[in-house]
């Protein structure tokens, strides 16, 4: 809607009591539901302050219940369980307990605990693989002697791109 330019006095006065109409309308309900607002607003301020987390204290085992002597039971035959392998170390019980430790909100907790790891080289988290210096020296005596050579096929499954890439001349790899 445009700006009228020329307002007669009437078109005035009906502005000034609508605009003395809301300003009343505004205090009165200042005073009377304000106190509440401020209220609630306080309220969630606090809920915002960092959170102080129960410790848990570890529970001690329970026992097992008494087994009946009068029927003999057939114990189940034990499966064998193959060792998990992960593939990464395990981490060290000091940055584990970050995990444990505050809110990633608070910038602890998980958060903490991600960061720390990344501080660390890759190499310390990541084992290599078997023979890997092996391979490694192979392809870097291929590279550097100018001539093919046979690469077992036991090493490296890319054999063949190695024999290609040593018809390219020799640079540095590491």
């Amino acid at each position: 809607m445009s700006r009228q330019l020329n307002i007669d006095t009437l078109r005035q006065n009906f502005w000034k009591e609508e605009y003395l109409r809301e300003k009343m309308l505004r205090c009165e309900w200042y005073r009377k539901y304000g106190s509440m607002v401020k209220a609630k607003q306080k309220a969630k301020a606090a809920a915002r302050l960092p959170l102080k987390l129960p410790t848990l204290h570890p529970k001690a085992p329970l026992s097992p219940p008494p087994a009946p002597k009068s029927a003999p039971s057939k114990a189940p035959s034990p499966v064998p369980e193959a060792p998990f392998q992960s593939e990464m170390y395990p981490v060290p019980p000091v940055t584990r307990a970050l995990l444990y430790e505050g809110i990633s909100h608070d910038f602890q907790g998980r958060y903490r605990y991600l960061n720390t790891r990344k501080l660390g080289p890759a190499r310390d988290a990541i084992p290599l693989p078997p023979k890997f210096l092996e391979i490694v020296l192979t392809i870097h005596h291929v590279l550097s002697s100018g001539r093919p050579e046979p690469v077992p096929a036991g090493y490296c499954s890319h054999a063949p791109l190695l024999l290609q890439a040593n018809q390219q001349p020799p640079g540095l790899l590491f």
